[in-house]
């Protein structure tokens, strides 16, 4: 795959009110170009005013809900983030609210691999929620324990089956 090409020319919008956590993003992606925010109404401004292959947005902190409605509007795909939001409950509405990946901070230092399948699908105009959720099933197992798709199983089922997500997947080295 065309990796080098991906990350010398995607523009990335990055909101998250940790000033530490940007600094890391800019770091662990330094070959992009990135604009970054710490509150909502810079992020929104940002997104008013410019166009952005891709948006990661921080849940808390920041109205990261409402940035990701105005990503979508704009036909922006968006990596969701967090710390203090990490649970079934909004992992699942991440997806529902169109959110192309949902990361825990605990796995930042593998952001770049999110990154890059989603640029990838977006440049092939495709959709495809499997390979980031396959790779954080585990995590999300172990997070939210035995039976955390239980409440909303027909939503998972769907979204599986939507995915071609299977319980094997994932990968059993975390």
């Amino acid at each position: 795959m065309e990796r080098e090409g991906l990350l010398k020319d995607g523009k990335i919008l990055v909101v998250d009110d940790e000033p530490d956590i940007l600094e890391t993003i800019e770091e662990l992606l330094d070959q992009y170009s990135l604009d970054t925010a710490t509150s909502y109404e810079a992020g929104e401004k940002l997104l008013g005013h410019n166009t952005y292959d891709l948006a990661i947005l921080d849940i808390m902190g920041v109205r990261g809900y409402d940035l990701l409605e105005i990503a979508r509007e704009k036909d922006i795909p968006a990596l969701m983030l967090t710390a203090h939001a990490l649970s079934a409950e909004n992992l699942k509405k991440s997806i529902q609210k169109g959110a192309d990946s949902y990361i825990p901070k605990d796995k930042l230092a593998d952001i770049a691999t999110y990154v890059e399948d989603i640029l990838s699908l977006n440049r092939r105009k495709k959709s495809d929620r499997k390979s980031w959720f396959a790779r954080l099933k585990p995590y999300f197992d172990r997070t939210f324990r035995q039976g955390w798709k239980d409440e909303d199983r027909d939503f998972w089922n769907e979204f599986d089956k939507e995915n071609g997500i299977s319980d094997k997947d994932g990968d059993k080295t975390e």
